[in-house]
C-alpha cells in the first residue's frame, strides 16, 4: 500500500511564523500537482482514498490548514480566516513549484480556492496594467481543473448556524469505537458509509490524548467562524466569490450532496447558469458534504481529472 510523505512549510501570520503540515503522495518530482484542501474542522487525511487513486498521474498534496491535524495552532484565533489560509496556500505552492495545478476543495477548501483565484486574478490584472511581470508567488500559474465539493459562492445562513452549534464544542470518548459510533449518528450528513469507511472517516479527525479520544483541531477556530453569522459580512464575501467564480476559465466539477443545506439547489443552478465551464453531479442520500470515501465518488473525481 502506498504511503505518503509528511512535510512542513513555514508560513507567516500577524503573530509570527507557524508551520503548516502537508501530506504528499506520488513522485516528488512530478510537476503535475493535485492540491486537496479540506473542510472547516477536518484535515488532509480526508483525501487518502482520492490520493491513492490519483498518485500515479499526479503529485497529490493534502495540507492540514492551520489549526488542524499536524499543523500548528495559531496564537490569535482571529487569524483563522480565509485570507490567512490563502496566504498559507500561496506559501505552500511557492515551495511545491508546480508546473500545472488542479484543485479539489471540500467546503472551506473550495472557498479557499475561489478566494485564491480572486487574489491571483487581481495580481494578473495588476501585471496587465503596469507591465510588471516580477510579482512574487503564483502569478501566472493557471488553474487547470477545479473540483468544488459541496460549496459555492453563496452559503446558506441556516447551514452556518448549524455548523456553529457544534464546531468548537469539546468531544471526549473513552474508546475509538465510541468515537466511531458518535460519528455514525452525528455526521450522518456525510452520506451512507460502510463500517470501514466510518472508521477511516473518524480516524481522520479523532486522536488519542492520554486515556481519551478527542478532536484533532484547535477548538478556537469556532471563534472566527462565529463571525460568519453576520449576514451583511456574509453577503459582501459572496459578491467577491461570485466574481471570482464567474471569471474562471478552467473546467469545473461541482459535487453536491442531494440533501445539502450549505449548497442549495438554487445556488447550484445559478452556478451552472453563470459559468459555462461547470458540470455538476449530485450524490444521493447525502447532505453536507460528500466524504469522497466511497469508490463511486473517488471514480467520479478520477474521471473528471483525467478526461
Amino acid at each position: 500500500m502506498q504511503s505518503p510523505r509528511l512535510n512542513f512549510v513555514n508560513c507567516m501570520s500577524p503573530a509570527g511564523i507557524h508551520r503548516m503540515a502537508y501530506k504528499e503522495w506520488g513522485d516528488p518530482a512530478n510537476g503535475r500537482v493535485l492540491l486537496c484542501v479540506h473542510g472547516l474542522s477536518r484535515n488532509g487525511n480526508d483525501f487518502d482514498e482520492v490520493a491513492r487513486a490519483m498518485s500515479k498521474e499526479y503529485r497529490v498534496v493534502c495540507p492540514d490548514i492551520a489549526g488542524r491535524g499536524a499543523s500548528d495552532f495559531l496564537t490569535n484565533p482571529a487569524s483563522y480566516v480565509v485570507p490567512q489560509y490563502v496566504s498559507d496556500i500561496n506559501t505552500l505552492l511557492a515551495r511545491l513549484q508546480p508546473q500545472s495545478l488542479d484543485w479539489l476543495g471540500t467546503s472551506m477548501g473550495g472557498l479557499i480556492a475561489l478566494a485564491f483565484c480572486a487574489v491571483v486574478g487581481a495580481k494578473d490584472a495588476a501585471i496587465a496594467a503596469t507591465g510588471n511581470s516580477a510579482l512574487p508567488g503564483t502569478t501566472g500559474l493557471a488553474l487547470g481543473k477545479l473540483i468544488l465539493n459541496d460549496v459555492g459562492p453563496a452559503i446558506e445562513l441556516a447551514s452556518i448556524e448549524r455548523i456553529a452549534s457544534y464546531v468548537g464544542v469539546p468531544l471526549q470518548f473513552d474508546s475509538f469505537e465510541a468515537a466511531v459510533n458518535h460519528m455514525k449518528t452525528n455526521a450522518a450528513s456525510f452520506g451512507p458509509l460502510g463500517d470501514e469507511e466510518w472508521v477511516d472517516f473518524t480516524k481522520a479527525v479523532i486522536v488519542q490524548k492520554g486515556q481519551i479520544w478527542t478532536q484533532h483541531y484547535d477548538l478556537a477556530i469556532a471563534q472566527a467562524f462565529a463571525g460568519l453569522k453576520d449576514e451583511k459580512m456574509l453577503k459582501a464575501g459572496e459578491a467577491m466569490l461570485w466574481r471570482a467564480f464567474e471569471a474562471l476559465q478552467c473546467p469545473i466539477l461541482l459535487i453536491r450532496g442531494e440533501r445539502s443545506d450549505l449548497l442549495s439547489k438554487s445556488t447550484a443552478e445559478q452556478m451552472q447558469a453563470r459559468n459555462p465551464h461547470l458540470q455538476m453531479i449530485e450524490i444521493p442520500e447525502t447532505g453536507h458534504a460528500p466524504s469522497l470515501l466511497p469508490p463511486s465518488q473517488v471514480q467520479a473525481v478520477r474521471r473528471f481529472l483525467l478526461s
